[in-house]
């Protein structure tokens, strides 16, 4: 009976004060920010492209025409996670990207770490059939041309390419084929490491 209760217990907290779960849970900010906060149309304005993985279950979409540039990197890193000589990709700030299920159907890998905790930088993949789909550095993201829809024949596809083009190469020092394409090729990073040819020889300046 009530009467009988103890005079020194504390009343039941309120459910509201309980079990009321934090739309920001502690290290779930990210999910909040570009490229993974939903947003609609109107708020995120005309899209210029659209991409998928391989299932179709990822979408995502961007409303930058151009991106920030784009190069073919030849590291070890990218031989092995793409089982390919090396990667294109295009280089674009988060707030142009929008996927269209927020974080949901994402797998998130840290290669420095050996993780698959959301840790920047991080590589980025469907959780379904594991196409890979982007690195995610901490403001911008590098995204892989080939899972753009460019839509129209096989012409029209060409030329909307060229949008696409790389500006160089990096790593080039580790390739697996050589490409004759004259354009700039770095041992390393770009800008701060040796110029080589197409040959992967020195480029005397």
């Amino acid at each position: 009976m009530a009467e009988d209760a103890p005079e020194n217990l504390s009343p039941l907290p309120k459910p509201a004060e309980t079990n009321t779960i934090s739309e920001n849970p502690p290290g779930q900010e990210w999910k909040h920010r570009p490229p993974y906060r939903i947003q609609s149309l109107e708020e995120f304005g005309e899209i210029k492209w659209r991409g998928s993985c391989h299932c179709g279950q990822v979408t995502y979409q961007l409303k930058r025409e151009r991106p920030l540039n784009a190069k073919f990197c030849h590291c070890r890193g990218c031989q092995v996670m793409h089982g390919a000589p090396f990667q294109w990709c295009a280089i674009f700030p988060k707030i142009a990207i929008s996927f269209t299920r927020g974080s949901e159907g994402l797998s998130f890998y840290s290669s420095t770490q050996k993780s698959r905790d959301y840790t920047l930088p991080c590589k980025v993949s469907c959780s379904f059939c594991r196409t890979p789909i982007m690195d995610e550095g901490r403001n911008v993201c590098l995204l892989f041309p080939e899972l753009i829809d460019f839509g129209g024949n096989e012409e029209e596809q060409k030329e909307r390419r060229r949008i696409f083009e790389v500006s160089c190469h990096i790593f080039y020092s580790r390739r697996m084929v050589e490409i004759m394409d004259g354009k700039p090729k770095w041992s390393g990073l770009d800008n701060s490491s040796e110029l080589l040819d197409d040959h992967g020889n020195k480029v005397e300046t």
